[in-house]
């Protein structure tokens, strides 16, 4: 498997914006997006206005087509709008999956 965390600082006001995009993602983008296994999204308790997404895909391939996507880009654009900064990614293998 393979994923991507994402260190994210929303606008404040905008937190409700964030969990709708994410909501949208999970029920209207992932049906249609090959590999995609999971998502979620942590507020973090110490730290106002910031979160860690987590998405996981089958593999490399499949994470990469999804962000090649234009679909996926529409997506993005809305809710990168939401946020103070572009986010921080840190992708890579996952090797350890829990079960």
């Amino acid at each position: 498997m393979y994923g991507t965390v994402a260190h994210l600082r929303v606008k404040p006001g905008q937190e409700k914006t964030v969990q709708a995009l994410s909501d949208e993602w999970d029920k209207t983008r992932r049906p249609k997006v090959k590999g995609a296994v999971a998502s979620y999204v942590y507020k973090l308790d110490n730290k106002p206005n910031e979160y860690i997404m987590v998405a996981v895909f089958q593999d490399k391939k499949t994470y990469t087509a999804n962000a090649d996507d234009p679909e996926q880009d529409k997506w993005y654009r809305r809710f990168r709008a939401a946020l103070q900064a572009d986010p921080v990614w840190e992708d890579g293998e996952i090797i350890w999956p829990s079960r």
